[in-house]
């Protein structure tokens, strides 16, 4: 399997250049409990933008409230301050124009129903006729490497294989963005480099904007346009990290480049820093 990664149409719009940005975090803070003896802030204050077309990670120490930020990203958890602009609009509800995919796809995936019902799902909700719903269910079945395995049930599938349909199913109806939390944490090394690639081919194919969530510093700096690291909690943002890397990207040649490993040194600084 080929690991290198065709480079996406154009490059990515910077917040500005005229195009408003796709994902705009404005002083969000969001604490649990509020009001009571029990009351904890997650996340003090973090703000950054996400260009249309734009690579983002997002780093931080274990519970540096990435996952929290994740669910205020995508509209299931309401901020306590501060504001999350989606297209240009506040976030008030999961939109239409954005998917999720989490780490665990074993829940996430409807056993009982077959890999290409399992991606009709959102396709269905969306109300998209039937005949336009094969072809959708196809075409993004081939792009994530199993056009052959429609018929089949999540559980006949391998870890990895059942993740590509976790990611399929959140790109069937062609969102403008996806949203990623550790999507690659509970699968073996070999099976996250394949899927890393994937992901990179799938953002090209589709010009979809990225947001991704991991503890893996490698994988940031390897996937990424800019990583944001988070402090420990409740966290701010340490840093937003330029990654200059040229694309298409390589496992090999690209990790062991020395401004790959200039930019895991700098980012693991900053994340231990405080521990």
């Amino acid at each position: 399997m080929s690991h290198a990664v065709p480079t996406p149409a154009g490059t990515p719009a910077q917040p500005g250049t005229g195009e408003g940005p796709v994902l705009s975090v404005s002083a969000l803070r969001k604490a649990y409990n509020v009001g009571k003896p029990s009351e904890r802030l997650a996340i003090s204050d973090v703000s950054f933008d996400v260009a249309k077309g734009e690579f983002v990670c997002v780093v931080g120490p274990s519970g540096a409230g990435k996952t929290t930020l994740l669910r205020c990203l995508s509209g299931l958890l309401h901020p306590t301050t501060g504001e999350v602009r989606f297209e240009g609009t506040p976030l008030q509800a999961v939109p239409d124009r954005l998917s999720v995919v989490f780490q665990d796809y074993s829940r996430s995936l409807f056993p009982w129903l077959t890999v290409s019902k399992n991606v009709a799902v959102p396709l269905k909700v969306a109300g998209v006729a039937k005949e336009q719903r094969e072809a959708r269910i196809s075409e993004v079945l081939h792009a994530v490497g199993l056009g052959d395995v429609g018929k089949s049930y999540p559980w006949q599938l391998s870890g990895g294989m059942q993740q590509r349909v976790a990611i399929a199913r959140a790109l069937a109806h062609q969102p403008d963005m996806l949203l990623m939390d550790e999507p690659f944490a509970s699968v073996d090394a070999q099976t996250r480099f394949d899927l890393e690639d994937l992901i990179l081919q799938v953002r090209a194919q589709f010009g979809i904007t990225v947001v991704l969530v991991t503890h893996d510093i490698d994988e940031a700096v390897y996937l990424a346009d800019r990583v944001v690291v988070l402090s420990s909690p409740p966290s701010v943002v340490e840093e937003i990290v330029t990654v200059p890397l040229a694309r298409p990207r390589d496992q090999l040649v690209t990790r062991s480049s020395e401004t790959f490993g200039q930019l895991r040194r700098h980012l693991m600084e900053l994340v231990t820093a405080h521990h």
